[in-house]
C-alpha cells in the first residue's frame, strides 16, 4: 500500500512533546492508582501500564491480566486520563476495548508476526480507537510497515508507531539499538505518521533516558513513552529502566524543544546555501563511486583472466585500516567510516562477480 493518509491520535494534542507515562506492569491497584495520580498532576497525554506481558521465559511475571483493566478504568475516572496497555491478540484488544481502554499498542514481539497482527486488524473493524505499533524486535524496516498496512486496511486512519530500537548480538550501551536510521526512513515516507520514542526501552537504565530522550526531540519525533514507578527499585518487571513520576517530571521540563521550521529569511538564505553545497558535493561524490566502481569491474576483468578470487581479506584490511586513521583526523567516527567502506567493497564485490561470471 502506497499514499496513506494518517490522522493525528487525538485533534487537541498539539505541541511537542506528547507526554505517555506509567508503569511497565500494572502491579496493584494501590500502585497504578499512586503512579497516575502523581503523573496526573504534570498534564501527561496518556497513562500506559502493561495488562499482560510478553516474557522471554516461562515463570516470569506475565502481567496481572483482565483485573488491570478495572485499575485502569478507575485511572480515567479518578484523574481523566486517558488510558493505554499493550494487546497481543484479539482477546486481549475484546477485553481493553469492554473496559474502554483509549489507546492500543501492539508490542515488538506481536509486530514481529503477521498472523498476530492481522488477528488484532480483523478485531478493529468498525472501531474508531488510536492504535500504537511498536517497530519489531529485529531491524526490519518492511515488516514494521506490513503492520502499519494491516491495522490501516482495518479503518484505522489514527496510528502512530513508538520507536523503542532494535535487538543486537554483543556489547552494547543500550537494550536495545535506537538504530535511528529506520525510524528516520519511515518518517520520510510517511511525514504525516505520529512518532514516539520509548527511550526506556531503548535504554535499559535510568542514566540514558534523558540524552535518548532529548535526541529523539532533536529528530522531530512527536513524543515520548517512559516507564515511571513510585517505587522503581521493587518493580516486578524492568525495574532498572523505570523511574520515579518526580523524576520523569524534571526530564520533561529539562527538554530542549527545537522549531521544526523558520521564518527568518536571513536564517532560511544561509541555510539553503548551504545545503546547496552539500548537494555539490552529493554528486561529486556520485561521480567518485561511479569511477571507482568502474575501476572495481576492470581488476573483475584482471582477475577473471588470471584466475583469481573476487575477496583478498589482507587488501581490504589494509584499506579499511588505512581509511579510519584518515577518517578520525577529518573529524569521522570510526563506526561511520567502516559502515561506508562495507558498503562500498560489497557493491564492488557485487561488480567484480557480474563480470567474471558473464
Amino acid at each position: 500500500m502506497t499514499n496513506l493518509e494518517f490522522k493525528p491520535l487525538y485533534p487537541d494534542w498539539t505541541g511537542r512533546p506528547i507526554v505517555m507515562a506509567g508503569p511497565c506492569s500494572a502491579e496493584s491497584e494501590e500502585q497504578v492508582l499512586e503512579t497516575a495520580r502523581a503523573l496526573a498532576s504534570q498534564n501527561i497525554h496518556l497513562f500506559r501500564a502493561g495488562i499482560w506481558k510478553p516474557r522471554t521465559r516461562p515463570n516470569s511475571f506475565e502481567g496481572v491480566g483482565s483485573i488491570g483493566l478495572k485499575w485502569l478504568k478507575k485511572v480515567k475516572e479518578e484523574t481523566g486520563l486517558k488510558v493505554t496497555t499493550e494487546v497481543a491478540n484479539r482477546n486481549h484488544l475484546s477485553e481493553a476495548l469492554k473496559f474502554g481502554v483509549d489507546v492500543i499498542w501492539i508490542g515488538a514481539r506481536t509486530t514481529v508476526n503477521p498472523f498476530s497482527v492481522q488477528e488484532i486488524a480483523d478485531g478493529l473493524q468498525g472501531v474508531d480507537i488510536p492504535v500504537l505499533i511498536k517497530n519489531p524486535i529485529n531491524p526490519d524496516l518492511n515488516l514494521w510497515i506490513g503492520a502499519i498496512e494491516r491495522i490501516y486496511k482495518a479503518g484505522i486512519q489514527r496510528i502512530g508507531v513508538v520507536h523503542r530500537g532494535f535487538s543486537h548480538y554483543g556489547n552494547s550501551p543500550f537494550r536495545n539499538e535506537p538504530r535511528w536510521s529506520i525510524p528516520i526512513e519511515l518518517m520520510r515516507r510517511f511525514p504525516d505518521l505520529t512518532v514516539i520514542c520509548d527511550n526506556s526501552h531503548i535504554c535499559g537504565n535510568r542514566h540514558m533516558l534523558g540524552a535518548i530522550a532529548q535526541r529523539a526531540m532533536d529528530l522531530n519525533y512527536h513524543g515520548l513513552m517512559t516507564e515511571t514507578h513510585p517505587n522503581p527499585d521493587e518493580a516486578w518487571s524492568d525495574a532498572k529502566q523505570q523511574i520515579t513520576p518526580e523524576v520523569f517530571g524534571t526530564l520533561i521540563a529539562d527538554l530542549k524543544i527545537r522549531d521544526v521550521s523558520s521564518s527568518d529569511e536571513s536564517f532560511l538564505n544561509h541555510l539553503e546555501d548551504l545545503r546547496h553545497q552539500i548537494d555539490l558535493i552529493d554528486d561529486q561524490l556520485l561521480t567518485y563511486l561511479g569511477v571507482r566502481m568502474e575501476l572495481a569491474r576492470k581488476i573483475g576483468e584482471y582477475k577473471k583472466d588470471n584466475s583469481i578470487s573476487i575477496l583478498q581479506p589482507s587488501r581490504w584490511n589494509e584499506i579499511v585500516e588505512t581509511a579510519v586513521e584518515k577518517g578520525k583526523g577529518k573529524g569521522l567516527s570510526e563506526i561511520f567510516i567502516e559502515k561506508l567502506l562495507t558498503a562500498v567493497h560489497q557493491e564492488s564485490i557485487s561488480q567484480q562477480n557480474k563480470v567474471m561470471n558473464q
